[in-house]
């Protein structure tokens, strides 16, 4: 089956997106399809896939977001901001109310960040914080800088769904292979975090922070929107950081500007780049992916977003 698809990304988190709005697959199809496309080993690559699904008398449009593992993720935020563009497009309108798996989120077209870059901004939440709806099966339904003993003896977490489960540690200094280790034993899915959880280290920089996540089934990875919402909303709740005030969240793939309210509300402006255009063969039955002719590039946003990195950091 040949897919029209685009390849963008959001903060450096990177997927092929595909308008999905009139395509017939169904779960188990699509999974095979993010697994194909997300892999890195393949003509595509990325950290998962976008799909652009249709709307109904709330939202525009809906987004969904495969992992690279093929499982659906709660939400994306770097993901939305893609797929609010890619949406925007379509129905020539910009902003709009965008369907979550399991929440929304509003996404308008915004101010560039930066001289020729496409940026969006988003809000979602507000963030949850009953471990129980996880669920997360430890001694207590909320979490706020405490041990799991079965993560470390020493970390202190903070707990936030937004919607997707995160757990937050502010560190002086990020230690990858740490890092790694706990994402890996929550990755494993133990009978006491059955449905995994996005683990995020954070560093604080004066007013700004720089986060660093091994994200639910994907693994280490450069950017991941929600764990920079959840990083933001646990700054403010454990008084790193004003609430209500601007943060410039910083990660290996960029940056993005963020705001919590009181209320566990986020709004983050970021980027929604798209670096080429084409289309591309996957194989249900074999489930590889093949074929890959590119239609259309974009260097001059590519150029754009690599000079605001550069600025930026």
């Amino acid at each position: 089956m040949r897919f029209e698809i685009v390849k963008c990304h959001g903060s450096g988190n990177d997927f092929p997106l595909i308008d999905a709005r009139d395509i017939a697959l169904d779960e188990a199809e699509w999974a095979v399809v993010a697994r194909a496309l997300a892999d890195r080993a393949g003509p595509v690559g990325g950290d998962g896939l976008l799909l652009l699904t249709a709307g109904d008398e709330v939202h525009a449009f809906g987004m969904v977001m495969r992992n690279s593992d093929g499982s659906e993720a709660e939400t994306c935020l770097n993901g939305v901001r893609c797929v609010a563009r890619a949406g925007f497009a379509a129905l020539g309108i910009d902003q709009a109310q965008v369907r979550l798996k399991t929440s929304s989120a509003f996404a308008a077209h915004d101010p560039d960040l930066a001289p020729g870059v496409y940026t969006v901004r988003e809000t979602a939440g507000p963030a949850g914080m009953d471990v129980t709806a996880w669920p997360m099966r430890i001694r207590t339904d909320r979490l706020i800088e405490g041990v799991v003993p079965a993560l470390s003896d020493t970390i202190r977490f903070t707990a936030v769904a937004m919607p997707n489960p995160h757990l937050v540690a502010f560190v002086d200094t990020v230690d990858e292979a740490e890092l790694v280790r706990i994402g890996t034993i929550c990755e494993g899915a133990p009978d006491w975090l059955p449905n995994r959880a996005n683990v995020s280290f954070v560093e604080v920089r004066g007013g700004d922070l720089f986060v660093r996540t091994f994200e639910r089934g994907v693994g280490l990875t450069d950017s991941c929107g929600s764990a920079m919402a959840a990083s933001t909303h646990a700054a403010c709740l454990t008084g790193r950081i004003p609430t209500d005030r601007e943060t410039v969240v910083f990660n290996r793939g960029g940056l993005v500007r963020a705001q919590a309210d009181a209320d566990g509300v986020v709004t983050i402006c970021g980027n929604a780049t798209f670096e080429w255009a084409g289309s591309v063969e996957v194989d249900l039955a074999t489930r590889v992916a093949f074929g890959l002719v590119v239609t259309a590039r974009y260097p001059d946003e590519v150029a754009a977003w690599e000079a605001a990195k550069r600025v930026a950091g």
